[in-house]
C-alpha cells in the first residue's frame, strides 16, 4: 500500500511538473535573434556548433527563444563578426577572438596564445582560474559578453609547399595564419596573412600563399588542402588549443529574460564539451585518409620549435609594453600556465608518454589484446 501510495503521489507530481512547464514557457515573450558566424557551412564542426547551440536553446525554451544562424558572408564578412555584435547589427555571433588581435592583442587570450594552454587547461583557466572574469571585463568596453563555446584541441601546424628543415627555411614564406602566431613567425621572416576559411584554398592553389594552417585533419580534409600542398606539419605550437566563443551584444543580453539567459549559457557550455569530443573522434580517421591521399607528415625540428619559442617570448614582452590590457591578463595567465604545466608534467604527461609508447611497442605481438 505504501509503495502504491508513493507511486500515485510521484506520478501526480510528475504530471503536474509536465503541465507546468508549458505554462512557464508561455509566460515568456517570443524572441528572435540572428547569429553571424565566422565560418562557412561546409565546416560541420565549427559552423555546425553554432546551429547546435541554436537548436538547444530552442528546445530548452520550447521554441520561445529562436536563434537563426548565418554563415560567413551571409550577413557580415567572416572577420566582421565582432564589429557586427558590438554595433548591434546582429544580436550575437560565433567567432575566434584571436582574429581581432589587430584591435588589441589581449583578444588572443580568449582563443589561444603560442606555446600556451591545451584544451583542458584553457577550460580550467576560464571556469575556475579567473580567466572568464578577466575576459568579461576586457570585452565589456566592446559592448559584448562572451561565452566559451567549443575548442579544437591542439592543432596541426598546417600545409606547406616545401619542407621546413631549419628556421632559415621560414624566411619569405607567405603563410595564412591567424592570431599572435603570425606575429611570432614574422620575427623569423614569414609574411603572415589572415584569410577567412573559405578563401584559403583558392589562395593556396593560385600560389598567392605558400602555406596555411587551419585546424586539423577533419576540417583540413573538407577544405581540400592536400590537393595543393603535400607537406603536413605538426604540432601547431601557436594553438595548443583554440577556444571558440559566442559573442552577445551586452544590451541585448541584459534585456533577455533570465530563463533565456540560462538556456543560452547552458547551450554554450554543452557545445564546449561536444566540439572537442567530435574532433577527437573524427581526427584520427581523417588523418589516415589524408596520408593515403598523399599528405606527407612532418614534425617541426626541435631547433625550429626553439627559435619560435624564443620569438614568442620576445613578442610577449613587446605586447605587454604596448597594451595595458595584455600586460594585466598575461601576468595572471602566465602564472596559471606555469602551475598547470607543473601538474600536467607530473601526472598527465608521464602517463601519456608511457602508455603511448608501450601500446605502440606491444601492438601486434603475441598476447597483445586484439
Amino acid at each position: 500500500m505504501q509503495r502504491r501510495s508513493f507511486l500515485t503521489k510521484t506520478g501526480a507530481g510528475i504530471a503536474a511538473g509536465i503541465a507546468a512547464a508549458p505554462a512557464i514557457a508561455q509566460s515568456q515573450p517570443v524572441i528572435r535573434w540572428r547569429m553571424a558566424s565566422s565560418f562557412p557551412k561546409s565546416l560541420d564542426t565549427l559552423y555546425g556548433t553554432a546551429n547546435d547551440i541554436a537548436q538547444r536553446v530552442s528546445a530548452i525554451t520550447e521554441g520561445k527563444f529562436e536563434i537563426r544562424v548565418f554563415a560567413a558572408g551571409e550577413i557580415v564578412p567572416a572577420l566582421g563578426v565582432l564589429d557586427a555584435v558590438q554595433q548591434g547589427t546582429v544580436e550575437c555571433g560565433q567567432s575566434a577572438s584571436y582574429y581581432y588581435v589587430g584591435k588589441n592583442p589581449a583578444f588572443a587570450f580568449d582563443t589561444a596564445l603560442p606555446f600556451g594552454l591545451n584544451c583542458r587547461q584553457q577550460n580550467a583557466w576560464m571556469y575556475y582560474g579567473g580567466g572568464l572574469d578577466l575576459m568579461r571585463d576586457f570585452f565589456k568596453p566592446y559592448n559584448i559578453i562572451q561565452f566559451p563555446a567549443g575548442n579544437t584541441g591542439t592543432q596541426m601546424a598546417g600545409w606547406f609547399r616545401r619542407e621546413i628543415k631549419t628556421a632559415a627555411d621560414l624566411k619569405g614564406l607567405r603563410m595564412r595564419i591567424a592570431g599572435l602566431g603570425g606575429q611570432v613567425l614574422a620575427k623569423l621572416g614569414v609574411v603572415p596573412q589572415q584569410l577567412a576559411g573559405g578563401d584559403i584554398y583558392p589562395a593556396l592553389e593560385r600560389g598567392t600563399i605558400d602555406a596555411t594552417e587551419w585546424v586539423g585533419p577533419y576540417d583540413d580534409e573538407k577544405l581540400g588542402f592536400v590537393k595543393v600542398a603535400k607537406y603536413y606539419y605538426y604540432p601547431g605550437w601557436w594553438e595548443g588549443s583554440a577556444q571558440l566563443s559566442i559573442y552577445v551584444n551586452l544590451k541585448q543580453w541584459e534585456a533577455l529574460p533570465k530563463p533565456f539567459q540560462a538556456a543560452l549559457e547552458t547551450a554554450c557550455a554543452e557545445a564546449n564539451i561536444h566540439m572537442m569530443a567530435k574532433y577527437d573522434a573524427r581526427n584520427p580517421e581523417a588523418l589516415g585518409r589524408l596520408v593515403k591521399a598523399g599528405a606527407q607528415l612532418r614534425q617541426f625540428p626541435r631547433p625550429v620549435m626553439e627559435a619560435c619559442l624564443k620569438a614568442a617570448n620576445e613578442l610577449y614582452v613587446e605586447l605587454a609594453g604596448k597594451s595595458p590590457e595584455f600586460k594585466a591578463i598575461f601576468q595572471a595567465w602566465s602564472k596559471y600556465r606555469d602551475e598547470q604545466f607543473l601538474w600536467f608534467r607530473t601526472a598527465e604527461n608521464s602517463f601519456d608518454n608511457f602508455v603511448f609508447s608501450a601500446v605502440r611497442r606491444t601492438a601486434g605481438k603475441p598476447g597483445a589484446p586484439k
